[in-house]
């Protein structure tokens, strides 16, 4: 005997689980604010030598933003929390789209500075709202993938954003960079418009106020794990913030070829994202990370070993350099994420992964100041050496993590 089903209780489920395109949604968001994010370090040469600045002070415009994204992030993100997620989200968004323009039509170097300030402020606002708000509308066993989709903006945004941004950039200039960005923050934008009413009757992401996410922080198990995200990202950053010089001393590439380059570093980065996934469900996030760390720590060596021996002919070596950094660095964070959750606990999803993006961004100011010192004092081909340094760091306070918790 079959029973038709009752509109109301399908009206619950709809409720309950609702249309994937939401999350798709805010995942065209995380694309935009994750484009504008890395396509600057194919374009940093460029604006140097347009507003007559040396490469170390353009390499502040990465630090800068990185900093207020950390620090400003949890802050904003508490001090809004009594406005409509929905409002939140499409006033910082439209926020991102000035920012973007007005960094496009900057006069100068300080300008341009202020307008990396505006860029922050907004992404580190939309970038916490809009997990917080997949976490609150995905049902429990729904949750982990509804984040992955929202998350999955940033990883595409390296692998297509950034090199098609170095693309526009070495072609029409870098201020249509940020003209392109805007106008992808202006779809995305669109889309979020016509998406989220349908869920406007659901009840609205509960922003975690600052006494919780510290109290997360102050967790013995969760602050070494999350100092080793830092460090990880610190690494990266003393190399991708300054990638197009240290190509072009180190097998002579133009602006063209390095964002080629790039897109070759972001597609290694999708498939170890992918595998690192993987890896984590079949073997664990501590044996992925006791293989992928001190794998990624060689690989940062060897790209100053190869500038140092072989330059200007190290091209055939760095190509194979560029794709086993994407995919041993990328496969920590899949493991990395998985990790903090299981420590937090699914109750403090939204606020541990929160943190782990500040921490993130943290170590991507602290790598971009790094490697300005680096270039400063000795030369840029040293930046991977120092990259190597810091993931060393990464593997012996990943370790002394997982020495505390079983």
């Amino acid at each position: 005997m079959t029973h038709a089903m009752d509109p109301m209780d399908a009206e619950v489920r709809s409720a309950a689980r609702p249309d994937r395109e939401v999350f798709y949604a805010l995942a065209l968001g995380t694309f935009a604010v994750g484009t504008e994010g890395f396509m600057i370090a194919a374009v940093l040469p460029t604006i140097a030598r347009d507003l007559a600045v040396s490469i170390e002070a353009t390499g502040l415009l990465v630090t800068v933003f990185s900093v207020v994204y950390a620090l400003s992030s949890p802050v904003l993100t508490v001090l809004t929390g009594s406005i409509s997620r929905r409002s939140l989200l499409l006033i910082s968004l439209t926020g991102f789209v000035v920012a973007n323009l007005v960094a496009a039509l900057a006069p100068g170097y300080w300008f341009l500075v202020g307008a990396r300030i505006l860029l922050a402020l907004t992404a580190g606002l939309y970038v916490p709202n809009a997990n917080a708000l997949a976490g609150t509308l995905a049902p429990q066993d729904y949750r982990g993938r509804a984040l992955a989709i929202v998350n999955s903006g940033i990883t595409v945004a390296v692998a297509v954003g950034v090199p098609l941004g170095g693309l526009v950039g070495a072609h029409l200039g870098w201020r249509m960079t940020f003209v392109g960005v805007a106008g992808l923050s202006v779809v995305a934008l669109a889309v979020l418009a016509l998406c989220l009413p349908k869920v406007a009757s659901l009840p609205q992401a509960s922003a975690p106020g600052l006494k919780e996410r510290i109290a997360v922080v102050r967790g013995a198990k969760i602050r070494p794990t999350l100092l080793t995200t830092m460090f990880w990202a610190m690494a990266a950053y003393t190399v991708y913030t300054y990638i197009a010089p240290f190509m072009a001393a180190g097998a002579g590439l133009d602006a063209n070829h390095t964002a080629w380059m790039l897109g070759l570093l972001g597609c290694a980065a999708i498939a170890g994202v992918t595998l690192g996934g993987h890896a984590n469900d079949r073997y664990g996030a501590r044996r992925v990370h006791a293989w992928v760390l001190p794998a990624s720590g060689l690989v940062f060596a060897g790209l100053t070993l190869a500038a140092l021996w072989l330059a200007p002919h190290t091209l055939l070596l760095f190509v194979p350099l560029v794709v086993a950094w994407g995919v041993c660095g990328w496969s920590f964070y899949p493991p990395q994420q998985a990790r903090l959750v299981a420590l937090a606990g699914a109750q403090h999803t939204s606020v541990v992964l929160s943190l782990n993006a500040s921490f993130m961004y943290l170590g991507f100011a602290l790598g971009a100041a790094l490697g300005s010192v680096v270039i400063a004092l000795t030369s840029v081909v040293w930046i991977g050496a120092a990259a190597a340094v810091c993931t060393l760091c990464a593997v012996l306070m990943s370790r002394y993590a997982w020495s505390t918790t079983p």
